[in-house]
């Protein structure tokens, strides 16, 4: 195979011809056998230098075949009709395309592929650098696919409903915006092209005389077989059926088939039992109501019930650290650390964000953390590490309304607690029956790990740290 190189000098040089360049450039090549392969690489200097190399061609000849290359144009037309030319080209200057691609970005070492859940933008629309355009909906989190460059979404590759992985191409963005409105315009065109013309009347049609009817003649009226039939009596035991125009299919969404997966896997893997207490959140309310302005003023977060909560359950995993820990295999892996899961439910399913370290974090730290992982989880800006981990769970039904309740674990932890309405009820205080604003609290945990025993005294731990949040202070 000879591969010979023909350049294009650069304007203002002199004009060299290939055939006056190739006897000063290239040599005679005799093959020493039939698969004999050389290359011809010899470039003739200029002292007005050529331009970029911009074509390669290959010359592939018979076997056994030599020739002097004096021109392309003598050496080709000594070539026999078996002899195959082969052109390729290719550009060693540097790439200044004007479309790039936006494509889905890295989801989680955890997450493989996602669902496109819906587009941000619309064809034609301008977006700037690291806009979001579109959002893909993964097991765990929703991610936003953003533009690389600014410009014109020029085309979108991917359709909604679509399963994509990290790298899948899901739109194109023209930087110059040019491409865009190309194609739109090319679009209103066919959309105008396709719309059907009405029809023209034909000659016979404008010549076919009317026919009246005449009057005092009437047309008989058609009575068909249904009509006159008689109706089936319908037994007053029969059922009937809704239609089938009253039903709605929606599929799923990822998150929820996850949240479902996850659940069912914890009811069908632990053994779990509840048990239940009444707090008496009179102290715990005073203390917000008194503290609830100067709080705000130094931390510039509201005091809430949570943080109360979270801290009164770190009080009890660290007397019963049984309830931190969990079953791995044939062993029991005791968790040195804290972490606290928060159920928060979102419009499109229910996402446990982690506040690390809880055991560090004073109120204050507390209620800014679990403002700002709810305020993200509603979002569908959360992140997975914000969700990944999680020692013990917290939900709060209470928000809602909900009275009392039995939560379910939350995989691979071993226990949850479940936070309830606050309701005003009748309590016996001293010798005096006063009415008192009590919660019903339960605690679902794994009985292949937990005795009741450790279960009861956890939960007798919270009640005590609520309802006299001095204890927290004094660490008793």
């Amino acid at each position: 195979m000879l591969n010979i190189i023909r350049r294009r000098v650069s304007p203002g040089g002199s004009s060299y011809s290939v055939r006056a360049i190739s006897r000063q450039s290239f040599r005679v090549v005799r093959p020493a056998v039939s698969t004999a392969i050389c290359v011809c690489e010899q470039i003739l200097q200029h002292p007005r230098k050529f331009g970029n190399i911009r074509y390669l061609c290959s010359l592939v000849l018979p076997v056994g075949y030599s020739t002097s290359l004096r021109s392309i144009r003598e050496v080709t037309s000594r070539l026999k009709p078996e002899a195959t030319v082969h052109m390729q080209q290719r550009l060693f200057s540097s790439d200044n395309s004007d479309l790039v691609d936006a494509v889905v970005p890295f989801m989680g070492e955890s997450i493989g592929d996602g669902t496109l859940a819906k587009f941000l933008k619309n064809l034609g629309d301008r977006v700037e650098v690291d806009e979001p355009i579109a959002q893909v909906e993964t097991d765990k989190v929703t991610i936003d696919v953003a533009s690389p460059e600014a410009g014109v979404i020029q085309e979108f590759v991917a359709k909604e409903g679509d399963t994509v992985e990290q790298g899948t191409k899901v739109a194109i963005i023209s930087k110059s915006g040019e491409g865009a409105s190309h194609v739109a315009s090319s679009e209103h065109t066919t959309e105008k092209a396709a719309s059907p013309a009405p029809p023209e009347k034909s000659k016979e049609d404008k010549e076919k005389p009317k026919i009246d009817t005449a009057p005092g003649v009437e047309k008989p009226k058609a009575t068909s077989a249904a009509a006159s039939a008689p109706h089936p009596k319908q037994s007053a035991t029969e059922t009937k059926l809704p239609p089938k125009e009253r039903k709605r299919h929606v599929p799923m969404t990822r998150l929820r088939k996850r949240v479902a997966t996850r659940l069912k896997d914890s009811q069908n893997t632990f053994a779990m039992l509840t048990t239940f207490n009444e707090v008496d959140m009179t102290n715990l309310m005073k203390l917000r109501s008194d503290y609830k302005d100067a709080f705000v003023e130094k931390h510039g977060v509201k005091l809430g019930l949570m943080s109360g909560f979270v801290k009164a359950a770190v009080s009890g995993l660290q007397n019963q650290p049984i309830i931190n820990a969990v079953i791995d295999g044939d062993d029991i892996t005791y968790r040195d650390y804290i972490d606290i899961s928060i159920a928060v439910g979102t419009p499109k399913g229910l996402v446990v964000p982690v506040i690390r370290n809880a055991d560090n974090m004073n109120f204050a730290e507390i209620e800014k953390e679990i403002n700002t992982l709810a305020k993200k989880a509603n979002d569908g800006t959360i992140s997975i590490d914000e969700m990944a981990g999680g020692s013990f769970t917290i939900s709060n039904g209470g928000v809602y309304g909900s009275l009392l309740s039995t939560p379910i674990i939350n995989p691979p932890q071993s226990a949850i607690l479940g936070m309830h309405s606050i309701v005003s009820r009748p309590m016996v205080v001293g010798s005096n029956i006063i009415p008192r604003p009590v919660m019903y609290i339960a605690l679902t945990y794994d009985h292949r790990l937990i005795d009741g025993r450790e279960a009861v005294f956890f939960l007798r731990r919270i009640k005590d740290a609520v309802e006299d949040p001095r204890r927290l202070l004094l660490d008793i």
